[in-house]
């Protein structure tokens, strides 16, 4: 996590230049292996070139190792499955010199460590399916593939929830303990509930895995259809109540969001464009955030002699909650409603396994704070899979 919260809520301005890397290995169910392990690398080097609070590079990186296992092939477990991820996070925070309460880097840490991010099995049985264990909200919850690409925290998942939590929700780079149940129909309409420990913290982390759950829990719930285009809304709460980041008090922490993503062409061909806009809210008063959206277009095969190659662009905007920006007003400072950001990225394949990824950010009042130059960030990312 970065920030306050989350890996989504840092106070900082920056430039980029980084290094990415995506692991491409296929899970054990689809490589009909009973077990399969990938490795990916990424490392960034990013920077503000103009504006924020401080100009110069920064170097981070990721490296990310799964496990995945078809328990049924493995030891007899028919409908099972089994997924572990182990990350370690190093290098510095590019946000420390950019001053945004969203991030720039989705893979900026506020702790290097090695931790064991994920560790669930999965029991299916007809139509409906159980995962259990350390579980990323994320990767099934308030998310969509045509944002994949971009790399400002902002576009992986909604700041009003990334902010949540007494350390942050079960998300990147510490997960929680938690069981999540889903139900898919043959039209690609699904509903899927998750309950999920609101102390976020696994094993690399201080405290380690927290099985007390005295912190109670986030239950979060989605519905909607994933086929050709993808409509999706979503509702999260916690069970105890938060801090009142303005009052002496403690409230309920809740929120909505809607995915939607639309093929605009034929999503098999050549520069395959993928439109997608998302939308959440929250009760603005346990979190810096009342709300957000995200919009973008993802082109992929861009030329049809490299058919790794892809390019992103999407808009953001963080809404700042009235008690935080008084709490910063009461400071001092000028404060807008929000923060904005613009991104454009590209990446393509230069060898086997290794992907190259030029970013440009552009962040109109970082941390909501007219005294702070809007921000120009350019970063390089380049990343390497097995």
């Amino acid at each position: 996590m970065t920030g306050p919260n989350s890996h989504a809520c840092v106070r900082a301005s920056v430039c980029a230049i980084g290094l990415l890397a995506i692991a491409t290995g296929a899970s054990a169910e689809e490589s009909g292996k009973a077990v399969t392990l990938s490795l990916s690398y990424t490392a960034d080097v990013i920077g503000a070139v103009d504006g924020g609070l401080e100009r110069r590079g920064r170097f981070l990186d990721n490296l990310d190792i799964v496990v995945d296992a078809d328990l049924e092939k493995a030891i007899g477990w028919r409908g099972a499955i089994a997924h572990i991820d182990i990350l370690n996070n190093s290098g510095e925070a590019p946000n420390d010199d950019i001053g945004t309460l969203q991030g720039v880097d989705n893979i900026e840490v506020s702790r290097q460590a090695l931790r064991l991010f994920e560790a669930w099995v999965e029991q299916a049985w007809g139509n409906s399916s159980l995962r259990v264990g350390l579980y990323d909200l994320n990767s099934e919850f308030y998310a969509n593939d045509a944002a994949g690409l971009l790399i400002a925290p902002a576009f992986g998942i909604g700041s009003e929830i990334a902010a949540t939590g007494p350390n942050g929700p079960s998300i990147f780079p510490s997960t929680a303990l938690a069981a999540r149940y889903q139900y898919a129909w043959d039209n690609d309409a699904y509903v899927r509930g998750a309950v999920i420990n609101a102390d976020a913290s696994v094993l690399g982390d201080p405290d380690g895995v927290d099985f007390s759950f005295d912190e109670g829990v986030l239950v979060i719930a989605e519905a909607g259809v994933d086929g050709a285009r993808k409509i999706a809304g979503g509702v999260w709460r916690y069970s105890e109540r938060q801090d009142d980041i303005r009052d002496p008090e403690r409230e309920i922490a809740q929120g909505a969001y809607v995915v939607f993503e639309q093929p605009l062409n034929d999503p098999e061909g050549d520069r395959a464009a993928t439109a997608f806009f998302r939308a959440g809210v929250s009760d603005g008063e346990t979190t810096p955030f009342e709300g957000g959206w995200q919009a973008g277009l993802l082109v992929e095969r861009v030329f049809a002699h490299r058919p790794n190659s892809a390019f992103s662009i999407g808009i953001n905007q963080g809404l700042i909650s009235d008690g935080y920006r008084q709490n910063l007003i009461d400071g001092g400072a000028d404060m807008s409603d929000g923060e904005f950001q613009v991104e454009v990225t590209y990446s393509d394949e230069i060898l086997p396994h290794v992907t190259l990824q030029p970013d440009v950010q552009w962040i109109q009042r970082p941390g909501g704070d007219r005294a702070v130059e809007d921000a120009l960030v350019v970063g390089l990312r380049v990343g390497v899979s097995l």
